[in-house]
């Protein structure tokens, strides 16, 4: 007799009432037809990051949203908080046991002496199911129970007062009018109580329905607004632990890792791995089954047991019970915790040198890109890496990155990084950068492609990393020249002297500013008669240009 769990199958409502008449020979223990339905509909999983919001996390004070696309490249100067977005996305998705462990050194220093202890991390969620289902004792959907925000999205925000245990709310656009507020938080005599006989409700032993009936009474005066509501107060109070069943696997590289003999956070790719494979409900209906026989056998052994100690004790054979863990409980990932890649020596990837471990990362994203986009219905993920270029050569960041934008073309799929390359920055799209500035306060900002007249990702370099070098001195030069504002922009500096070769060998001495100096160098490196350009001379020179382009744009 097989025995169908409904966290184990997946079967439309049509094939389960067949089964249900099906002669008998299927035994359905705990579960209903309307479970069933919703284990299927939780194939449909599709969420994405929409958008980031922090404050009071690190050097990130004042509230500050950040969106996200499918592939997002942080960059900025060193220590202007890139990797700080991908670690409280970890902390949020991972809620401790990922990479990174929440605390109070966590809380910004100039925050914590103004008094507020509070650090938020919130994530706003697009693309979401067409059902969403949030409690399957009393099903109800989050557009029903008005938990999305006003753009229809989900808005997840989770505070730690104090560095400590998280809080989670919904920020959603709700009912306000006191006739009907606060629907969520009563229980269903306070709920019965608000029915009236206006009031169409389907069925009044259902809170879902009750709210309903008020709600769409009261519909032309509902007083919508934007508000927080904490998910442990609601009616459905297990409303976050289904929620998380729809989140997608969240997994972060870091490039500094140091592992140590007791490390079992997620560094190597085969335990990402294993989270993957084990998100295949097919695999997992057949784990579970294995599971249910082995629970079976074992209540036999159990039952066979007791009932001989019945024979010779029964008062104590009545005071014994098996204790056997039910399938939902197993968790199959500890399973294969041990699984890595190894050398000759046994050595696992996490502790080899960064130079291998990135070399192994390096492929395992290049094989993820090929696999993700010949499959379907691959679970959601995002990808998180902290400096890809670490320790790879040139060639090999290259193929790196055109993993990752492979990667972040297939579905289900996010891909986050921060670099400190220049080179990698020339190998993106614009749309891919999100530039962290740290002005009066902190801001990341999408590169658009009118950051300066014309689009540049050396104006992006330069921002990012303060890069001034030959190719951005010439493009700048470059521009000014083309749009025939040489004469306005030498207009009034200084010059020094440049000697020139002319045509026939002769030497001659010139007048230029130093633009023009710089200019004339990388163009002409033949000439050995004039002093090489200082570093600060082209720096100086570059934002000189940027000022007067600028200032010509207004």
């Amino acid at each position: 007799m097989l025995v169908v769990y409904s966290s184990f199958i997946e079967l439309s409502q049509q094939q389960v009432s067949a089964l249900v008449g099906s002669k008998g020979n299927v035994l359905l223990e705990k579960v209903s037809v309307r479970n069933l339905y919703v284990a299927q509909i939780k194939e449909d999983l599709r969420m994405k990051i929409e958008k980031l919001i922090l404050s009071n996390f690190r050097s990130y004070k004042d509230e500050i949203f950040i969106d996200f696309d499918d592939l997002n490249v942080f960059v900025g100067k060193n220590d202007i908080g890139k990797s700080t977005i991908l670690e409280a996305l970890d902390i949020f998705f991972n809620e401790g046991k990922g990479i990174i462990k929440l605390d109070k050194d966590d809380i910004n220093k100039q925050a914590k002496e103004e008094g507020n202890s509070e650090i938020k991390i919130g994530v706003v969620f697009g693309d979401l199911p067409t059902e969403l289902t949030i409690d399957a004792t009393n099903p109800t959907r989050l557009e029903d129970e008005y938990l999305l925000n006003q753009e229809g999205k989900l808005a997840v925000i989770k505070k730690y007062p104090n560095a400590g245990r998280e809080k989670v709310y919904v920020k959603a656009y709700h009912p306000t009018n006191a006739l009907c507020s606060e629907l969520l938080l009563k229980k269903q005599p306070d709920l019965k109580k608000l029915l009236t006989e206006e009031m169409v409700c389907e069925d009044k032993t259902k809170n879902s329905e009750i709210r309903k009936a008020i709600w769409g009474f009261y519909s032309e005066s509902l007083e919508l607004k934007e508000i927080e509501i904490e998910l442990a107060k609601i009616d459905a109070k297990n409303t976050w632990e289904q929620l998380k069943t729809y989140l997608p696997l969240y997994s972060l590289f870091q490039s500094d890792r140091k592992n140590s003999d007791g490390d079992n956070e997620i560094q190597n790719p085969m335990k990402l791995a294993v989270q993957e494979i084990l998100k295949d409900k097919g695999l997992m209906n057949s784990l579970n089954q294995v599971a249910v026989e082995v629970e079976k056998k074992l209540k036999e052994v159990a039952d066979q047991t007791l009932e001989k100690l019945n024979e010779m004790n029964p008062e104590i054979a009545n005071s014994l019970n098996p204790v056997i863990p039910s399938p939902e409980s197993l968790k199959w990932a500890d399973v294969f915790k041990s699984v890595s890649i190894t050398g000759d020596e046994d050595i696992p990837i996490n502790k080899r040198g960064s130079g291998v471990k990135r070399l192994v990362l390096l492929n395992f994203f290049r094989a993820e890109a090929e696999r993700r986009k010949s499959e379907s219905n691959v679970p959601n993920i995002i990808y998180a890496i902290e400096e890809p270029e670490t320790s790879q050569h040139p060639s090999h960041q290259r193929k790196l990155i055109e993993a990752f934008i492979e990667l972040s073309e297939s579905d289900n799929t996010q891909v986050l990084l921060t670099t400190h390359s220049p080179s990698i920055v020339k190998m993106l799209q614009f749309d891919h950068l999100k530039l962290i500035k740290s002005e009066q306060s902190k801001k990341v900002v999408s590169v658009e492609r009118n950051e300066l007249p014309y689009p540049s990702l050396n104006e992006v370099n330069f921002l990012a990393f303060g890069e001034a070098n030959d190719e951005y001195h010439n493009e700048l030069y470059g521009f000014i020249e083309s749009e025939e504002l040489l004469a306005d922009y030498k207009d009034g500096k200084d010059t020094i002297e440049y000697i020139r070769i002319k045509r026939n060998g002769d030497l001659m001495s010139e007048q230029k500013i130093v633009s023009e100096y710089i200019r004339h160098q990388i163009h002409h490196p033949e000439n050995n008669h004039n002093a090489r350009y200082t570093d600060e001379q082209l720096q100086t020179s570059i934002n000189d240009m940027r000022v007067f382009i600028e200032a010509q744009a207004l």
